[in-house]
């Protein structure tokens, strides 16, 4: 409406067209940094009859041939530009967006909160709200879900034309609330619930950062030795004419490899590599990569149990909400984050359909412990499933802490002895010549 405005008022001022036409641009490029509208592409002729091309912002196709008119061009083919997004971001744009951590997440829930429990409308907050974020990706949502709710949208429908900053189970607990009308103690259990997942991923990061860092730093020595220490005695070795020892002959092999075919071996390893990102893409290659990480020793009961306190927490609080199970299934199914566990659900919820209980198609996976189980069956058969739940992800927080801990204290050994593995092995390789040749010399 402002452009609208913008452009009748400097219309009836009777100024040039091309002035008009730039001042109505300045003023859009003002707006556009908060709101973009999408892009079109149209062909048009002129007043001469000369055929043109070009771009153009609108809210739609009728307000872009409207805009393509008032230019003084006829518009003979108008069309959505493609190569830019929903609400007119382009793709590009998109691929670089900031984006939205869990501690911008909590603290906004945190402020929305407050201030509905201060009584401030939903409109009046979001307007406060976005002065006050500071991550651009967020600012712009804000700025968007408030246009739709002055447009009589609801905040579950809102926000679910934002999925990449507000998730299938953030707006499914935001729906619950508005429908029961306790919005305010539904985001004060996703303040609980996004700072717990948090917690949980920091923990599995931080415990596998340590092992990461010894491997590549590992790698990296081995790499340095093959190609810098031991060709300086190969020569020495070869022209002495002697038998050379098992680890030697291996180094001196691995070397030749990697001189000779280095262009075939970083070949592989790309293709290899490409070959992981586009199989992890398709829906059967993140199934096989999710169920063989869970199989990983150290590492697969962590990623296990972590994927429970997870299940627990979440289910819990879709229960305590008022979500129906069938659809809590269905969320779970999209945020338990391992793939191999998410089919379980999608299993399940057929299983819900015909009329069957939890726990029972739950004894039939291996995906999940028999304690978690046993706790949804007392659930269900005292009616109180979302407290057996929240004792559950209780139990798992502290399963998943011992876990790392034990993981760290496992893995710490494990790497040492590789480390001293391969040194012993570069030692062998250039000591057992060494000691052979001071022998001859004697």
């Amino acid at each position: 409406k402002f452009l609208q405005q913008t452009w009748q008022a400097l219309l009836r001022r009777g100024l040039p067209k091309q002035i008009v036409v730039s001042q109505f641009h300045i003023k859009r490029r003002r707006t556009s940094f908060f709101f973009t509208m999408p892009h079109y592409r149209y062909e048009a002729l002129t007043e001469t009859g000369a055929r043109i091309t070009g771009t153009i912002e609108a809210d739609s196709e009728d307000q872009a041939k409207t805009r393509i008119a008032a230019q003084g061009n006829f518009p003979t083919s108008v069309r959505q530009d493609s190569s830019a997004g929903p609400g007119g971001e382009s793709r590009t744009r998109s691929l670089f967006a900031a984006k939205v951590k869990p501690e911008d997440m909590i603290l906004f829930t945190k402020q929305m909160r407050t201030m509905l429990d201060a009584g401030i409308s939903v409109i009046n907050l979001l307007e406060i709200l976005q002065a006050q974020v500071e991550n651009p990706s967020l600012k712009r949502a804000l700025v968007a879900i408030r246009e739709d709710l002055r447009q009589g949208a609801s905040i579950f429908a809102a926000m679910s034309r934002h999925p990449k900053i507000f998730s299938k189970l953030y707006c499914s607990m935001i729906r619950a609330g508005e429908i029961s009308g306790t919005l305010s103690q539904v985001l004060e259990r996703l303040i609980f619930l996004i700072d717990h997942e948090h917690k949980v991923r920091k923990k599995i990061k931080a415990a596998l950062t340590y092992p990461v860092i010894v491997l590549v730093t590992l790698f990296g020595a081995f790499l340095f030795l093959l190609t810098f220490v031991i060709p300086q005695f190969v020569g020495i070795f070869q022209s002495a004419n002697i038998e050379l020892p098992l680890p030697t002959r291996i180094c001196i092999a691995m070397y030749d490899g990697l001189t000779n075919y280095w262009h075939v071996l970083l070949g592989g390893l790309i293709g290899l590599i490409v070959g992981v990102i586009l199989s992890y893409r398709t829906t059967r290659g993140k199934l096989f990569w999710h169920a063989l990480f869970l199989k990983i020793p150290l590492i697969g009961p962590v990623l296990q149990k972590a994927a429970m306190s997870r299940f627990a927490s979440i289910f819990a609080l879709l229960q305590s909400s008022g979500v129906t199970v069938l659809e809590s299934m269905g969320i779970l199914s999209e945020v338990i984050g391992n793939a191999a566990i998410a089919r379980e659900f999608d299993n399940l919820q057929d299983k819900l359909r015909e009329g069957r209980g939890i726990s029972g198609p739950l004894r039939t996976s291996d995906k999940f412990t028999p304690m978690i189980v046993s706790m949804i069956a007392v659930g269900e058969e005292s009616g109180n499933l979302d407290e057996m739940l929240t004792v559950v992800s209780a139990h798992y927080d502290y399963e998943v802490d011992y876990a790392v801990g034990r993981m760290s204290e496992m893995i710490t050994p494990i790497l040492t002895l590789l480390l001293a593995a391969v040194v012993g092995f570069f030692a062998l390789a250039i000591f057992m010549p060494m000691w052979d040749l001071t022998k001859m010399v004697r």
